[in-house]
């Protein structure tokens, strides 16, 4: 029981660092239809930002406040990933909007190699620790010799998630810019007609996901610190399959999807081969979306005839 319960606090940690990164996946394919696969590289890329942040406040600033240097490096990196996303969409995905429907991919796949290569020159091809930031746990109960503790970045990490989940859905619920983001998902050329700037909608739109790549960024340079150019594939790759078990298109299914898979690892991980708990959590997507192609909270797609 008690490692089941330690994995299950793992699990929720990781999960919620997958839903992050899930949001701005499924925000941007609700509204234009695209898998943008370079969301997963700009991930990575803002994790060397906030890495880079953090040690020039702490060391060479001399911020001696670890909480006040996070929430910096969280605002800065916030600011400058989105800025990385606005151009992206302006310059990789803008053109090719009218297109046939595998251009944006490929310029997608083209915009990851790029990042990853310009880290990989950049910052070189090794392993870049921090030194911990938060070291604090909360002993919860102990059994048989075993503690089980919970983590204040653990703690961190998933209010952040919880925060950040309530703040963007009540944007897309409640306010204009959410109305014009629903609207261009219905339907671009009628949101047009009615006087929606639809260019500056998915700019937006891109900023926000962007936004939140950019917070998964730093609370995974939180977690595990530690960051590689090759960071972004995998995390990428797992976030997505999270949006889509969630339901793509569906804010709180990209967070629950986020949460299955980062359960499924780590419980799989402590009873079983740790070789093969990527296997386990894409073979659960398989199972659910045989049962339930759209997804968990996913709505059905009505097609118009």
């Amino acid at each position: 029981m008690e490692v089941f319960v330690q994995q299950l606090i793992n699990g929720l940690t990781l999960g919620s660092i997958y839903g992050l990164i899930a949001i701005g996946y499924t925000m941007v394919f609700g509204i234009i239809g695209m898998v943008n696969f370079a969301h997963g590289d700009v991930f990575m890329l803002s994790a060397f930002i906030a890495l880079i942040f953090f040690l020039v406040l702490t060391t060479w600033i001399g911020i001696s406040s670890v909480a006040l240097a996070l929430l910096i490096v969280m605002i800065l990196a916030m600011v400058l990933t989105s800025l990385w996303g606005w151009t992206l969409e302006r310059l990789a995905y803008r053109p090719l909007r009218g297109s046939f429907r595998l251009a944006p991919l490929i310029s997608a796949i083209g915009v990851s190699i790029f990042l990853s290569n310009f880290v990989q020159v950049a910052q070189g091809a090794r392993n870049k620790p921090t030194p911990p930031m938060v070291r604090e746990v909360i002993p919860l109960f102990e059994r048989n010799g075993y503690v089980v503790a919970l983590s204040y970045k653990q703690i961190i990490i998933m209010v952040v998630t919880a925060v950040l989940l309530t703040m963007f859905w009540y944007v897309v619920q409640k306010t204009s810019l959410g109305r014009a983001q629903r609207a261009c998902e219905q339907d671009r050329k009628m949101a047009a007609l009615i006087g929606i700037n639809v260019d500056r909608t998915i700019s937006l739109t891109f900023v926000m996901g962007a936004a939140l790549a950019a917070v998964a960024g730093t609370m995974y340079l939180l977690y595990y610190g530690v960051v590689n150019f090759a960071d972004g594939f995998v995390p990428g790759v797992k976030a997505f399959t999270a949006a889509v078990l969630g339901g793509i298109g569906s804010l709180p299914g990209a967070v629950l999807g986020g949460l299955i898979i980062g359960l499924i690892e780590t419980m799989w991980s402590a009873y079983f081969s740790i070789e093969y708990k990527d296997v386990a959590a894409f073979s659960i997507l398989a199972i659910v979306l045989t049962f339930m192609p759209s997804g968990i909270l996913g709505r059905p797609e009505v097609e118009k005839v």
